[in-house]
């Protein structure tokens, strides 16, 4: 798996007008899964997500995870993180996830960080989205499982 971090003042997802996900102050992710992806992939990074210090401290030091300042999460299935161009120009998918599977460690890994007691708001798994957002920072990072 595969998730871009994106620190954010606000976020919100839209599918036919319709706002369907919104938070305050925290990560929007963007998650990729490929084929070789399980479970254990998707808990590895909902830790690693959950306790991730980006956040500053008193002192101005990126210090502070998401849980320590009560951080939301807007997630975005994302199989384009998954495209590959290394040959010609326009990309090829072959390595994004089947979207049954996709969608099922998608899921998972939203779950994983609701069980710790994190806000998490979705777009809708396979459909068209536009997602707003005020990057904090900017803070970007990607976190790649393997």
């Amino acid at each position: 798996m595969r998730v871009v971090v994106q620190r954010a003042k606000d976020a919100s997802v839209k599918v036919h007008d319709e706002v369907v996900g919104k938070i305050r102050k925290g990560f929007v992710l963007l998650v990729g899964v490929t084929h070789t992806d399980t479970e254990k992939e998707a808990d590895y990074l909902a830790e690693k997500i959950a306790g991730l210090r980006v956040f500053e401290d008193e002192n101005g030091k990126m210090n502070r995870s998401l849980m320590d300042i009560g951080g939301e999460i807007l997630s975005i299935s994302q199989f384009t993180l998954y495209g590959d161009t290394s040959k010609g120009r326009r990309p090829n998918f072959m390595m994004a996830a089947k979207p049954d599977i996709a969608n099922r460690l998608y899921e998972y890994f939203n779950n994983r960080l609701r069980e710790k007691g994190l806000i998490v708001e979705t777009g809708r798994f396979g459909e068209m989205m536009e997602v707003s957002f005020t990057n904090d920072g900017p803070v970007t990072l990607i976190i790649d499982s393997k």
